[in-house]
């Protein structure tokens, strides 16, 4: 699979938010000639193997609907991507999800090594805060960086991330009701989704009353993702998603199409991108971005 083919769906404005946040990782990351250099590759091989770039472009987005678009979001665009790359990287070990493929390459740990790989994402964790405290030009008020440590601190953690994941291995082979399935998710992958939005508006300057309204269309966005991505796994070809397909059902792991079938998912993808949606209908055009990536968050083929 080309690794930029995974954003072709996306218009040109988003595009370019793409170039930029690609530029952005392979300047904050170290060099592989650099000792450790092993570990540095790895690093590099994890974050800069393709990929959607939905929480950069997300982070930008929410900005921009805001009316900013400084310097200041590069870090914040980078940092949400190196904790998404980080958790890729250790739920594809085998203790967790066990995965070989991943956006049409072998996974971190079949490429370096279970150990390296399990370094790298530490690594690349690090990084992530080690970004979003270094503010060199000064153009956050150090209340604000506090509250955005906090925020993406929050959503990889017990209550993001991580116990999404455990919540996650603790459902595999037993039933789950929609409400357990979407709580899960709301962790596992909504955390972090909402936290790259509510870091843009941070970054931006956004009043509580904005933030709110970002949260409940960043929270809709989250788990339509997550049905796509339950779908995609039913109907998506391997070599178009960048990963196996069926890998879900074959680890007897509960989805939106094994609890409540295809139809009804596709029904909920369509009420989240729906909600999603109305959560910006205040907003002006500047919300046009964010709008674009609900929809392509519903519709995307990979």
């Amino acid at each position: 699979m080309n690794p930029n083919s995974e954003s072709a769906e996306l218009g040109p404005a988003l595009q370019s938010l793409i170039r930029r946040a690609e530029q952005a990782l392979e300047h904050c990351l170290p060099s592989a000639d650099h000792s450790p250099a092993e570990l540095h590759l790895a690093m590099r091989y994890a974050v800069l193997g393709g990929g959607k770039r939905l929480r950069p472009l997300l982070v930008y987005a929410a900005a921009h609907a805001l009316g900013e678009d400084g310097p200041a979001l590069d870090a914040a665009a980078c940092a949400v991507e190196l904790i998404h790359a980080y958790s890729l990287v250790h739920d594809d070990l085998p203790a967790m999800d066990d995965d070989a493929l991943r956006r049409g390459r072998p996974t971190c740990h079949v490429q370096f090594g279970e150990a390296m790989a399990i370094l790298a994402g530490d690594a690349l964790q690090a990084l992530a805060f080690e970004l979003l405290a270094d503010d060199g030009a000064g153009t956050v008020a150090p209340a604000v960086r506090i509250a955005m440590l906090h925020t993406l601190g929050r959503a990889c953690g017990a209550e993001g991330m991580a116990g999404g994941q455990a919540l996650d291995l603790a459902a595999v082979g037993r039933p789950l009701s929609l409400l357990e399935l979407e709580h899960m998710h709301a962790c596992k992958t909504g955390a972090l989704i909402r936290a790259s939005v509510q870091l843009g508006a941070l970054a931006a300057g956004a009043g509580d009353g904005r933030l709110k309204a970002l949260d409940d269309y960043a929270s809709a966005v989250g788990l339509a993702f997550q049905v796509r991505d339950d779908i995609l796994d039913v109907e998506g070809e391997s070599a178009v998603i960048g990963k196996t397909s069926g890998k879900d059902a074959a680890a007897s792991k509960p989805t939106f199409p094994s609890i409540i079938g295809l139809d009804a998912s596709r029904a909920r993808l369509a009420e989240l991108t729906d909600a999603a949606l109305d959560a910006l209908a205040p907003w002006d055009a500047r919300a046009g971005l964010l709008r674009e990536l609900a929809r392509y968050s519903a519709n995307r083929r990979s």
